[in-house]
Formats: structure tokens, sequence, C-alpha cells
């Protein structure tokens, strides 16, 4: 019975010895999403999310939830850009080329996301 426990032993710790590696990048994806929850959460409290409070605390413990779970992966530029320039399918015919450029930067933009809002403004003329 001693031998069969010694083996047990050595087999766990090797096991254990084989998990470092995969359980420490875990946990450092870990600690970036309770630092960003953190973060979030210090923001909620002072009231600079723009949203109640209470809404602001939830939406930071799912999206912690989330990020732990890792389905918070970061979105390629290319594919920010495609989305984007989609919403311009919403606007009438007439419209969706200035809506192309807007999206694209040009004109003037006033107003930030974090502020509630960015709206972009160009101006064309035909002759």
């Amino acid at each position: 019975m001693h031998r069969y426990a010694s083996h047990c032993t050595i087999a766990l710790a090797l096991a254990a010895g084989a998990l470092t590696p995969a359980w420490s990048a875990d946990k450092g994806k870990g600690s970036e999403a309770q630092a960003a929850y953190q973060q979030e959460r210090a923001r909620c409290l002072r009231g600079e999310s723009h949203q109640a409070s209470a809404t602001c605390l939830k939406e930071a413990d799912a999206a912690y939830e989330e990020a732990r779970r890792g389905g918070l992966d970061t979105v390629p530029a290319a594919e920010l850009s495609r989305n984007a320039t989609q919403r311009c399918a919403a606007q009438p015919p007439e419209d969706r080329g200035a809506c192309m450029q807007r999206i694209l930067g040009a004109g003037n933009a006033e107003g930030s996301v974090g502020g509630g809002g960015l709206l972009r403004r160009s101006e064309s003329t035909s002759d």
C-alpha cells in the first residue's frame, strides 16, 4: 500500500508540473481581465460612464466574466471598418456615398463616444 501511495504522489507531482505553464498563461489573462474590471468598476463608481451606476456595474461584471471565458477577443481593424461601412447600407441610395465619406473620416467630427456620441458632418454641393 505504501508503494502505491508513493507512486500516486509522484504521478500527481508530475501532472501538476506539466500543467503549470498552462495555468500561468491563464493566470496572466485573468489578471489582465481583473485589472480592466477594476478600472471599469472605478469609472462606474466615479460616475464617468454616462450610465446609471447599477447599469454600469452590471456591464462591467458581464464583461469581466466574458473576458475570463476568453470571449472578448480583439477584433481586426479591417472587420471594424467593414462593420462601420455596412451601416451605410441602411441609408437611401442617394445618401450612401456621403455616409461612406463620413465613416471614412471626411468632414468634421464633434463630441466623443464617452461623452454620449460622436457627430460626423460633411457638406457637399451639387452643380
